[in-house]
């Protein structure tokens, strides 16, 4: 089939769902797999996360704990493909909130959807730069063991980050899909070289496989079970944001066939890339105890425990320490568009001004400025308390869970049938099974990743991440009672027939003109 065809049906869908396509569809499927896979960057934002779960659970954390959070947020991205292919918007989550909600609950369901959202991915942003630099110190900090780390080191660096991702997306959109190309052939790269290396090094100086599949370390004060089930944070960070591809898709073309099918991609990719390092990692590591306290942090203790060289150490790390740069791009690019749609639906402050496409950069150029102003506020934050920063990032992984969770359970309390007819569909035992369990893993890691790291609970390890989520729910709300409630109704949820008729043809290969008994029953309902 022609690309205009296929072009033609992607404005009529998405101008059935009340929008116009302002943003160019210059991203293949290619680019952006790239694109949710350098967000995702699994193998990375794991291995540079280890200290999360490694005193908290230990290797069977690390391990198994991945496979855990891989399965139940495989079934996450599962059931949102359904969603996505039905109703392909920048939007996401919110404007699928509103399409199944009952109708009185429409404006604010979907409203606190959006926010949640909103902030969960502006939060997300600054996991690249936090990340990035806490690699970078540890550098210096394995050069030179007398080096005392000064947060503003790290908060330069963790500019420095921002900054680079804010001028690619601003003056570099049109070779965005080269970038997220190159991201995921540099990301893989670096996973096979890393792997590659660090075996060979070792070589034959390997952990015990009883050492990497059940060894179980607890440094947390917690009991056992809380403990180790405090470890999922590493895993669900190192496998959030796969909803990218929701914001991005009104920039690939046919979006409702290959959207769902990148966004699960991106997640099985992830989980097997990042248990096949962290497994790597496990088998060079040498002494765990020496990993888990090195002042150089564990990933770049684990590299030159098996290459026993500054050097080689410091050259592996540079494959993590530029896929974190790709993935502040990447997260900022849909950060924006996120903004950007939720603002051209109302749901904003200035939405006029921040729903806005710059007519010569073919970007929303007031949304990106609004989440690199924000991340940068934040590394502000830093300066005064990591453990405020730290929670940020918890807060990003709380909220996009909860974002997910939201329109799985409002359509699991309809049985399943608010949906359309849709390219994308899960066998009904399947999407069940998928739904309800997706549903619980975010029920159980909300609660378990507003828990306090490790006991006693002092000012300076308090875990402040439900600070920080009430703090967007209370500025939500404020929001809604001054101005959403009255100038707030909600994206357009009803597609016109006219416009299912061509969907479906598109997608069957067929324009006989014969109305599918399905949509007939949807022209009843409507």
């Amino acid at each position: 089939m022609s690309e205009k065809p296929q072009d033609d049906t992607d404005e009529l869908q998405l101008e059935g769902l009340g929008h116009k396509g302002e943003l160019k569809r210059n991203f293949s499927p290619l680019a952006m797999l790239g694109l949710a896979f350098a967000i995702l960057n699994s193998w990375t934002a794991l291995s540079a996360s280890l200290s999360l779960a490694l005193p908290s659970g230990g290797p069977t954390s690390v391990v198994w704990g991945l496979v855990t959070a891989g399965i139940c947020n495989l079934c996450l991205a599962a059931s949102l493909a359904e969603f996505l292919s039905a109703y392909p918007t920048a939007g996401g989550q919110y404007h699928w909130v509103a399409v199944i909600s009952w109708k009185p609950w429409v404006p604010v369901l979907s409203w606190i959807t959006g926010w949640i959202n909103v902030s969960g991915w502006i939060a997300l942003v600054a996991s690249g730069g936090l990340l990035g630099s806490q690699l970078i110190v540890g550098i210096i900090s394995l050069m030179n063991p007398s080096y005392t780390p000064q947060r503003w080191h790290q908060f330069l660096i963790y500019i420095g980050y921002n900054i680079f991702g804010f001028l690619v997306n601003a003056f570099m959109n049109s070779s965005l899909p080269y970038v997220n190309k190159a991201a995921i052939t540099w990301s893989i790269a670096g996973f096979a070289i890393i792997s590659t290396t660090v075996l060979a090094c070792a070589s034959p100086n390997y952990s015990s496989g009883k050492f990497v599949f059940c060894e179980f370390i607890n440094e947390t004060g917690w009991p056992d079970g809380i403990a180790w089930l405090l470890g999922l944070l590493q895993g669900g960070l190192g496998l959030t944001g796969y909803d990218a591809v929701a914001h991005m898709i009104e920039e690939i073309p046919n979006a409702a066939v290959e959207g769902p099918k990148i966004m699960i991609y991106c997640v099985a990719i992830g989980l097997f890339t990042g248990f096949s390092f962290l497994v790597v990692l496990l088998f060079v590591a040498a002494d765990i105890d020496v990993v888990i306290s090195s002042p150089a942090g564990p990933i770049l203790q684990i590299l030159y425990n098996a290459t026993n060289s500054h050097a080689g150490a410091i050259c592996l790390l540079m494959f993590p320490i530029i896929c974190l740069l790709f993935a502040t791009t990447s997260i900022m690019t849909t950060s924006s568009r996120m903004t950007y749609a939720f603002a051209r639906d109302g749901g904003l402050p200035a939405s006029g001004f921040f729903a806005k496409v710059h007519p010569k950069l073919d970007i929303p150029l007031n949304a990106l400025c609004l989440t690199t102003a924000l991340v940068v506020i934040f590394g502000c934050i830093f300066l005064g308390s990591s453990s405020a920063f730290n929670a940020i990032i918890s807060a990003s992984v709380v909220a996009l869970g909860v974002s997910y969770a939201i329109p799985i359970a409002i359509n699991c309390l309809q049985g399943r049938r608010k949906l359309p007819p849709r390219a994308f569909v899960l066998p009904g035992w399947f999407g069940w099974f998928a739904n309800l369990l997706g549903i619980a893993y975010v029920i159980v890691t909300t609660v378990l990743f507003v828990f306090p790291p490790v006991l006693p609970v002092t000012g300076s390890n308090m875990n402040y991440c439900i600070v920080a989520f009430m703090i967007i729910l209370i500025i939500s709300v404020v929001q809604w009672i001054v101005d959403g409630r009255n100038n707030f109704t909600g994206p357009r949820v009803e597609m016109g027939i006219e416009t299912l008729e061509a969907v479906k043809s598109h997608h069957d290969g067929s324009s006989d003109g014969t109305l599918d008994p399905k949509i007939a029953e949807e022209r009843r309902t409507l």
